[in-house]
């Protein structure tokens, strides 16, 4: 039975696009608990399973009772859990780990978009559960050793204020670069982390895809990734900090593809919208004048990376379309 009040169109977007995530994540994670090595990665991941098809099914039943069609989204013709392991050991507790810091952003955002008692609280359980199983992952990956941690600093003694606009100095070819503070180191290792696992991601979708096009484009997404890494590891030297490595989480050999073109070229799209959202905020946050032109160059070729490849999904029919507005012009012809 449904509720008196209709769903909104913002809360039918959120569920819209819950609804896509969930149901990506729920098959890359039935390919890679037929892979674990690790028996508590296996739990970890199998209890995440359990709960996302749970929640896919909640999703089904809100949009039922609205007499709303239910999405495509990726279904198990999109994953092939048989075929040789694609990343080596700890990727899928990483993965998972970096996949559940989108959905903490993501569950927190369409928290903030609701305004129906049930979907409010669909939206702070999913949001529960997410952080719940984020410790999980920190935990399993800090135990295993495989978790960089971020640069040590000495703690401050006293309070600072800026003394005019030498502060903000980086802009001038030849003005000297004040060392970075901790808010613009901490964004900067951040997006260096993130994009480490999302070239090897990405690695292995190239090596995997099975149209040319799709390749093309994921080794393009590597590159990319790559020029991230470089830029900002050179910001951080320069300051005399440590650049984030770990050991494991590579792609394998293997060549044959456990997921579809399809699927992956989404899982790329997700990755590509955090990372936008994550270079705006370290954009906002960064004070030394050379900072924010980087992270806009950045973010620049990232939105262009990822409109192409939106490009690439709608010319083969993989782009589902989210739920349309009415077109009043269109209904008044």
């Amino acid at each position: 039975m449904s509720q008196e009040i209709p769903l909104s169109s913002s809360e039918i977007a959120t569920l819209w696009m819950t609804y896509q995530q969930k149901t990506m994540i729920r098959r890359m994670l039935e390919y890679f608990i037929t892979h674990a090595e690790d028996d508590q990665a296996k739990e970890i991941m199998q209890d995440t399973h359990m709960q996302v098809v749970n929640y896919i099914e909640d999703i089904k039943t809100i949009l039922k009772n609205e007499g709303a069609a239910i999405p495509v989204g990726y279904t198990e013709k999109d994953v092939n859990v048989v075929v040789p392991k694609l990343y080596d050991k700890m990727f899928d507790i990483m993965f998972l780990r970096l996949l559940k810091e989108i959905s903490m952003g993501l569950h927190t955002l369409h928290l903030t978009m609701s305004y129906r008692k049930d979907m409010i609280s669909l939206y702070k359980e999913l949001t529960a559960f997410t952080q719940s199983g984020y410790d999980k992952c920190v935990d399993y990956l800090q135990e295993k050793n495989v978790l960089p941690r971020p640069p040590a600093v000495s703690v401050p003694k006293t309070v600072k204020f800026a003394e005019g606009t030498d502060y903000m100095n980086g802009l001038h070819l030849f003005s000297s670069k004040r060392a970075l503070n901790t808010v613009e180191a901490a964004h900067i290792y951040y997006a260096i982390e993130t994009n480490v696992l999302g070239m090897q991601m990405i690695t292995g979708f190239a090596q995997v895809a099975s149209e040319p096009e799709v390749k093309k484009y994921f080794v393009k997404g590597k590159e990319l990734a790559k020029k991230v890494v470089s830029d900002y590891s050179k910001i951080l030297l320069e300051s005399d900090i440590q650049t984030p490595a770990t050991w494991g989480a590579k792609a394998t050999e293997s060549k044959v593809a456990p997921f579809s073109d399809k699927l992956m070229m989404y899982c790329v799209s997700l990755f590509c919208s955090f990372g936008l959202g994550s270079n705006a905020l370290g954009t906002a946050f960064s004070l030394r004048g050379d900072l924010p032109l980087t992270l806009v160059s950045t973010a620049k070729d990232i939105l262009t990376y990822g409109q192409d490849g939106g490009k690439i999904m709608a010319k083969n029919g993989w782009l589902e379309e989210p739920p349309s507005m009415e077109d009043r012009n269109d209904l008044i012809k």
